[in-house]
């Protein structure tokens, strides 16, 4: 099937390859940020962690800087520019930014499909002093002061092949603008003969920086009252629902600590039914043993925290998973100091 496809990625990787070279020649225009500006992206259709690097960038920065995040606000009902506020859901900005809003209060959260035009909002009416980009890397309006490449360890971009052959949604021509290439997902155990292998083929230019970062599952929290004071120690079997585009990793990580594992996927973001939520129940109920939870992700909680259907969990203990990003070695010396360097200098 692939081979047959690859004609049509042909034909898309020339289109965006002359767009992209419009955007170099300056015959479409872009504009730049009049603030200290942070763009996380990727060239693929997702799966490469760019909500827990955003995160990570967060309390990087904000202890010292007033920083705004903005995102398009994937899957969300309005439109145009929104500013997060107390009573709003991720119908009016998305899952991923009521996610950031949500768990950071020292942070102003914004969605705009026109990158160019909520920066220019942020920084007229807001006291921003840095402003993250979030999934803004193939939006070439907009010239980001620091670009962050996100490409997964077991997929990286040099190996994978354009839409619809495979899951790249922009050529590789494309790192080229980055700054900081990041190998997201990797083991927590790296061998240089891996590490040597993957720059030779991405073959970084002089400027850029191959960095490692592997993600931690912390505690799980409770979502709902059923699931306070269970001792997770206890617990035999899991059941797993979520809608994000790579649950691998996830299920590896409770594979490992548990001893069944049962899982119902749903498409990335997707919008939680009635009928979903009975059938995430009766697949529990039918699990044997007593010892169980079910576990959903932090993006995926959100878009059940405001929901009706909640309630529906009311006998069934429900809990959510928290991410962090982490750097291998020294890797983290660097990319701090890159970004710290970054926002120092043009401040």
């Amino acid at each position: 099937m692939k081979k047959l496809l690859l004609p049509i990625s042909w034909i898309y990787s020339v289109v965006l390859f002359i767009r992209h070279k419009l955007y170099d020649w300056k015959i479409l225009h872009s504009e730049g940020c009049d603030k200290p500006s942070i763009c996380v992206g990727n060239l693929s259709l997702g799966g490469t962690g760019k909500t827990p690097h955003i995160e990570y960038l967060i309390e990087l920065l904000s202890p010292t800087k007033r920083l705004s995040v903005l995102s398009r606000g994937y899957g969300r009902k309005s439109k145009g520019l929104v500013i997060a506020k107390e009573s709003m859901t991720y119908k009016d900005m998305g899952d991923e930014p009521f996610q950031y809003f949500t768990k950071y209060d020292n942070i102003t959260v914004a969605v705009d499909e026109n990158r160019v035009e909520g920066c220019k909002y942020l920084i007229n009416n807001t006291d921003t002093e840095v402003i993250l980009l979030d999934d803004a890397y193939q939006h070439r309006k907009i010239i980001p002061g620091l670009n962050i490449l996100l490409t997964e360890f077991y997929n990286i971009y040099p190996k994978d092949y354009l839409l619809p052959a495979g899951k790249l949604r922009d050529i590789r021509y494309a790192a080229k603008r980055a700054d900081i290439i990041v190998i997201t997902k990797s083991p927590k155990i790296l061998s240089p003969f891996i590490q040597k292998d993957i720059f030779n083929k991405i073959k970084p230019l002089p400027h850029q920086k191959i960095l490692y970062s592997y993600i931690d599952f912390l505690s799980f929290k409770p979502l709902n009252s059923a699931a306070a004071g269970i001792a997770l120690q206890n617990i035999k079997s899991v059941l797993l629902f979520c809608g994000i585009a790579n649950p691998v990793p996830l299920e590896e990580y409770i594979k490992e600590n548990y001893n069944t594992l049962s899982t119902i996927y749903f498409k990335d973001h997707h919008d939680f039914s009635e009928s979903d939520i009975d059938n995430i129940i009766t697949n529990y109920n039918d699990m044997i043993g007593k010892n169980k939870i079910i576990i959903t992700t932090e993006k995926d909680a959100m878009r059940l925290i405001n929901s009706s259907y909640l309630c529906k969990f009311e006998k069934t203990p429900l809990f959510t998973v928290p991410i962090k990003v982490s750097f291998h070695k020294n890797d983290k010396q660097v990319f701090d100091n890159e970004i710290l360097s970054y926002v120092r200098r043009n401040t």
